[in-house]
């Protein structure tokens, strides 16, 4: 990345950032999301046209919404959980609030927002969703719908111990620079998957949850 355009990157976290957002994202929800047939953008998964096929493949279909938090501080930060270590499922992982989408949600918003209150008590009323990134398939047959929204200060929360062991905070610039994100090799199927990673501190956010992150950065940070 050229110094311009790097500069150029760290212009629009402030508010420009929301801005775009709002210009750029909708509430359309995408056909990928549920129909077997439609699959996610090649560019969301950093991945080529017959590995997508291979994860679109996956049986059954699972939909799902997580929140994607940024919260309004003076420095924007995004906010994560990390789950409880003891869980069958991504036990010890970094993720966003989010889950299935019940038969009773409206929305994949709606579901994004329910399980943020049931995972840390994230109470809605500080949350203003913007809009849906593009659809995110794991080669576990979830299709997840990530939702973008802002918080406003003045939120507490509380953890269900059950799913979440903590909760923090990583800085929006730190996120949105593409040289914080790295590439690291899984293999699936006997198919070598590249995911994204991103180390902050002792954290390492990955897989999904640093996809979703790209894919924000593609979505908003770049022209």
């Amino acid at each position: 990345m050229t110094e311009g355009a790097e500069r150029d990157n760290w212009l629009i976290i402030g508010p420009e950032f929301f801005s775009r957002a709002q210009e750029r994202l909708t509430f359309d929800v995408p056909a990928a999301l549920s129909n077997p047939d439609a699959m996610a953008r090649p560019d969301t998964h950093n991945a080529d046209p017959a590995l997508l096929a291979a994860i679109a493949a996956v049986r059954p279909i699972k939909p799902a919404a997580v929140l994607v938090p940024v919260v309004q501080r003076d420095e924007p930060s995004v906010l994560f959980t990390e789950r409880t270590a003891g869980l069958t499922a991504h036990g010890g992982e970094i993720s966003f609030p989010g889950g299935k989408i019940d038969a009773g949600d409206a929305s994949p918003v709606a579901a994004a927002l329910r399980e943020a209150e049931e995972e840390i008590a994230l109470s809605r009323r500080f949350v203003s969703p913007i809009g849906y990134l593009d659809v995110y398939m794991t080669p576990f047959g979830h299709r997840i719908m990530p939702v973008l929204a802002l918080v406003r200060e003045g939120f507490s929360l509380r953890m269900n111990h059950s799913e979440v062991q903590d909760v923090f905070e990583v800085p929006l610039a730190f996120l949105m620079t593409p040289q914080n994100h790295k590439r690291e090799s899984r293999d699936w199927n006997g198919i070598t998957l590249t995911l994204y990673t991103i180390y902050f501190g002792n954290r390492k956010i990955w897989g999904t949850t640093a996809g979703i992150l790209r894919n924000l950065y593609g979505r908003l940070c770049r022209d």
